[in-house]
């Protein structure tokens, strides 16, 4: 059984049982606990409802002690495996332990007032802001500062998606944490330990946000636009990187673990300086892929997930041999041809085109 596997089963069976996890106390909340539990649109000081969330439900409630976020968790989450049914406990114990961390809580995490997993709900402050969209200097420093903190304390989001990201102007909040999971980054790269060596934070972000980004900027402005402003993403994960080491030799991390980063620091400093498209071309194919596949194994397919595919033909028909160069094909994809991929990915669109989710 692989790590990953271990933790779902583990996940599965703490829902299955009478076991309750939760923090803060219901006299502290904005609203009695009964009103809370019932809350939708249609309540009066309920100002904004966001009812397309895969695993709940979102009230910004307005009080005479400000607003405050309500997350109601669906009756069943819309994301068909076993990540997606459990993703409210895996928010719920992810919020104790952040809170446990006092102030050495990330600077950008959303702090919750109350949680409980067995009524299906979450408390906390509403962060002024809107959701993450722009992507310059700023917010992606916000960002990276963020994930590697996080990272240093042992949490891997894996999950860095439009969605779950605020911008209030100064800094990006992280607020939605239900698929992000523990480890130990002295001795594992990632959550699943040294398993997955394809899965880190910059990734994270590139394959299931910036990359669909780019290539709406693509569509929009050409690919010049759209390269150098990947090129500015990359510059500043590479510093970012370089403070995760610092931090991972300050904790005594394994070499196994640093020499992987130092591996990605070297491999992204070359291709900066010697080629920077042939980079772009690598990690597009990569985290277009890995949504994809994300995508299809939850069976919670939309129109980004089309034109992501739309890509991944694209660059076959046009830059099969580059691709095969540059090493960018992983799993499956390996050693197939041309031919074979392009009629995978063709059957991949039709699934997608099945498995499409209104929300």
């Amino acid at each position: 059984m692989t790590r990953d596997e271990a933790r779902q089963a583990a996940q599965l069976a703490f829902a299955a049982s009478n076991e309750e996890i939760g923090l803060g106390d219901a006299s502290s909340l904005p609203l009695p606990l009964d009103q809370l539990l019932a809350l939708d649109e249609t309540h009066p000081d309920v100002v904004e409802a966001h009812t397309g969330g895969l695993t709940g439900f979102v009230y910004r409630l307005r009080t005479s002690h400000g607003d405050w976020n309500i997350k109601r968790a669906r009756s069943s989450s819309l994301v068909q495996n076993p990540d997606g049914q459990t993703s409210f406990l895996n928010e719920v114990q992810r919020r104790c332990e952040l809170e446990a961390l006092g102030n050495d809580c990330p600077a950008g995490v959303v702090r919750t007032r109350y949680a409980s997993f067995r009524k299906g709900l979450i408390v906390s402050p509403w962060i002024e802001g809107e959701i993450a969209k722009r992507w310059d200097e700023r917010t992606l420093s916000s960002l990276f500062d963020l994930l590697v903190d996080l990272y240093l304390r042992g949490f891997f989001e894996w999950d860095v998606s439009p969605g779950n990201l605020v911008d209030d102007g100064t800094r990006l909040w992280m607020f939605d944490f239900g698929y992000m999971y523990r480890f130990d980054p002295r001795v594992d790269f990632n959550s699943n330990g040294l398993e997955a060596l394809l899965f880190h934070p910059a990734e994270r972000f590139e394959t299931r946000n910036y990359f669909a980004v780019l290539l709406e900027q693509e569509k929009a402005q050409g690919q010049d636009a759209a390269l150098k402003d990947f090129v500015l993403e990359k510059r500043i994960a590479l510093s970012a990187y370089e403070r995760l080491v610092s931090g991972l030799r300050a904790m005594n991390a394994s070499s196994a673990v640093i020499d992987q980063f130092t591996a990605i620091i070297g491999r992204w400093t070359r291709a900066l300086r010697e080629d920077p498209a042939a980079l772009y071309l690598a990690e597009g194919w990569r985290s277009h892929r890995l949504d994809l596949d994300d995508d299809l194994r939850g069976q919670t397919c939309t129109r980004r997930t089309l034109a992501r595919t739309d890509w991944l033909l694209d660059a076959v028909d046009q830059h099969f041999d580059a691709l095969r160069s540059l090493d960018a094909f992983f799993w499956h994809d390996v050693g197939q041809s041309r031919e074979a991929l392009l009629d995978q990915l063709a059957a991949d669109r039709e699934n997608a085109v099945r498995w499409q989710i209104v929300t």
